[in-house]
């Protein structure tokens, strides 16, 4: 599908002339160190949010320093793997859940499962994996205290679309081998903003990622000591990746994950909430393409409604975005998910 959205083009040039004048926030032409956090075998948002992740290593926009999994099974990490090899990168680091309580779906029958265990004609795997040793990999906060001790100070965007079970532990982290600093002091130091895919502003129904571990969710909410950004569910509602996009713009190649994935996660045709991948993009091309709120207070409620109190000195925003935005932030994940990977040729 072609891609010549004007409106589009006229965005990413006034982010460039933005970010390029915020040279103490972010040089130009630096590649953003991320670090994703995700449920992913839940909803099939969170890979087309891996897959767009992928693409922008591709593009010299990001490192993708670790993959921190907040859903259990081994299935999750094979599928995970999956993705990374066949886009070409399949060294990066991942950490696992352990003991993270309920997380919406059974691994073995939702979509991770089902890609995972799929077979060509000859009962050989239809996709490629490095093989990872599932006991062998680190509990997610553990990765994360190794990622973010090795990085620069104020360098790191974590962007976290699932549970939040993993950031509340890395809270709790002490001081140890790894660093001296404990967990909280680790990401006052290294990590300048938190793009998560989380909460519900417009009603008092609660966002499911934040529901899922009300606990979790109201610590990181009270303690994280730097900037976050909210991408509601309100977002997902008004950006959905199109089913004829999935038919139809993934020939190239005889077998794709993400397009595999889609078929499964539900009856076709469907077009799906993009609620992850806007917590990737604006991790990378800032809020530029959204309208984002002034700082405030994000709290959590007993059953896990979020509510947003303005605030000068708050460290927290959520992004809305109008009609218009929302038909560019489509056109975009088109243009950039139905793409090759460099690891593919011309």
């Amino acid at each position: 599908m072609k891609f010549n959205n004007i409106l589009f083009g006229l965005a990413l040039a006034a982010f460039s002339f933005v970010s390029c004048g915020q040279a103490e926030e972010k040089q130009c032409d630096t590649p953003v160190n991320i670090i994703f956090d995700t449920d992913i075998g839940n909803d099939i948002d969170d890979t087309e949010a891996l897959a767009l992740l992928n693409l922008y290593i591709d593009d010299a926009k990001i490192n993708l320093l670790g993959i921190c999994l907040n859903k259990e099974g081994e299935n999750t990490v094979r599928f995970v793997d999956i993705m990374n090899t066949f886009y070409g990168h399949p060294d990066i680091q991942l950490g696992r859940a352990r003991n993270n309580g309920p997380d919406g779906s059974d691994p073995s029958e939702n979509y991770a499962g089902q890609v995972s265990t799929l077979v060509k004609e000859d009962g050989t795997p239809l996709f490629a994996t490095t093989g990872i040793d599932y006991e062998s990999l680190p509990d997610a906060h553990i990765l994360y205290r190794k990622l973010l001790a090795s990085q620069p100070d104020n360098s790191v965007v974590v962007v976290s679309v699932g549970f939040l079970t993993n950031l509340a532990r890395l809270l709790d982290t002490p001081a140890d081998e790894i660093s001296p600093l404990t967990g909280k002091e680790l990401i006052q130091k290294k990590v300048r903003m938190l793009s998560i895919m989380a909460g519900r502003f417009k009603d008092d129904y609660p966002e499911f990622n934040v529901m899922i571990n009300i606990p979790a969710s109201r610590k990181l909410f009270t303690e994280w000591p730097c900037d976050i950004v909210c991408l509601p569910w309100e977002i997902g509602e008004a950006v959905r990746y199109p089913s004829s996009s999935i038919e139809n713009d993934f020939g190239w190649v005889s077998a794709h994950p993400l397009k595999e994935a889609y078929i499964r996660y539900s009856g076709m045709p469907y077009d799906n909430w993009a609620f992850d991948p806007t917590a990737v993009i604006y991790a990378v091309e800032g809020e530029t393409l959204f309208t984002t709120t002034e700082p405030g207070v994000i709290d959590v409620d007993d059953e896990g409604v979020t509510r947003f109190s303005p605030c000068p000195d708050g460290k927290h925003r959520y992004v809305t975005v109008t009609d218009e935005q929302a038909s560019v932030l489509r056109d975009y994940l088109v243009n950039n998910l139905t793409r090759k990977p460099a690891c593919f040729g011309e």
